[in-house]
């Protein structure tokens, strides 16, 4: 029955951790898939945006380079021939590209000379006017050879979309839940176990609660007489060496005893006596047996 029970509890925590690989799995996926899509939608958007400043410029021949992401949440706009325009009409074109597109409004733009690397213009965009910064937007830029730079500052918005938080507050729900029906269970095999006990003769023995149970009568039983009744019980009708009895008993936790062992083997002979068809006898000169006669 018990390794029935076993059994049963590691097919449950086996499939338990089965569906929580499962769920962890879902996630990562769920993430790497919103991360590329974002990935995409930021450059279909930049390169819509680069030809609308490349119109600005009556330039319809000259090509957008591919866009580069160059680290996490951040891209490179670039182009074929050097352009020039209003940095209003830029924050403009790239305010409007975006919101179609419905990226993040949260990010850091820079314009940067390609000859020399120092930023021409940059500006800052958030969905908080106190916190947006939009310098010299009246003051045209020569035309020369840029580099257009967007760095996205709310990666989190892009990356937890619904579905990924809905794996997250389902992998929280089933850890809990997975957590309380462990405790629970640990918790009712303690109570089955304190409940266990062994029949001897007439006797019940529970060796977790040090007892002996005769009828409606208890008798209560000290740590060492418990732990010598429990080797007993595990070896009815064979003799157990003296030295076998000290050792497990006293030895073993770090005590070495003389009489102690006659003396307790005496007192469970008292408390044992009410039943006649058990008996614990001495084996001179090697041990102790007790003796079932069912």
């Amino acid at each position: 029955m018990l390794f029935a029970d076993s059994m049963s509890r590691r097919k449950v925590y086996s499939f338990g951790v089965v569906v929580l690989v499962v769920f962890i799995a879902s996630f990562f996926q769920d993430s790497s898939d919103k991360s590329e899509e974002f990935s995409g939608m930021v450059k279909v958007s930049l390169r819509d945006i680069g030809n609308q400043l490349l119109l600005a410029n009556q330039d319809s021949s000259s090509l957008v380079l591919p866009i580069v992401e160059s680290a996490d949440f951040e891209f490179e706009l670039s182009f074929q021939s050097p352009l020039s325009f209003e940095p209003s009409r830029l924050v403009s074109i790239i305010k409007n590209s975006f919101r179609r597109a419905s990226l993040p409004e949260n990010y850091i733009v820079e314009v940067v000379q390609c000859a020399d690397k120092e930023i021409a213009y940059s500006y800052r965009m958030t969905t908080n006017e106190q916190t947006t910064i939009i310098p010299c937007t009246g003051r045209m830029l020569p035309k020369s050879c840029y580099t257009i730079e967007v760095k996205f500052t709310n990666d989190s918005t892009a990356l937890l979309g619904g579905s990924t938080l809905f794996y997250l507050l389902i992998l929280i729900l089933f850890v809990l839940i997975t957590f309380l029906l462990y405790n629970r269970r640990r918790g009712v095999n303690r109570k089955e176990n304190k409940d266990q006990y062994t029949a001897i003769g007439s006797f019940q023995f529970y060796p977790e609660q040090n007892k002996l149970v005769k009828a409606a009568s208890e008798i209560g039983l000290s740590r060492k007489e418990c732990e010598l009744l429990t080797i007993f019980v595990a070896n009815p009708n064979q003799v157990v060496k003296r030295d076998e009895l000290t050792k497990r008993v006293w030895e073993d936790n770090g005590v070495i005893v003389g009489r102690s062992l006659d003396t307790y083997i005496s007192k469970l002979r008292t408390k044992l006596k009410e039943d006649d068809t058990i008996k614990l006898a001495n084996v001179h000169g090697v041990g102790y047996k007790l003796e079932i006669n069912h």
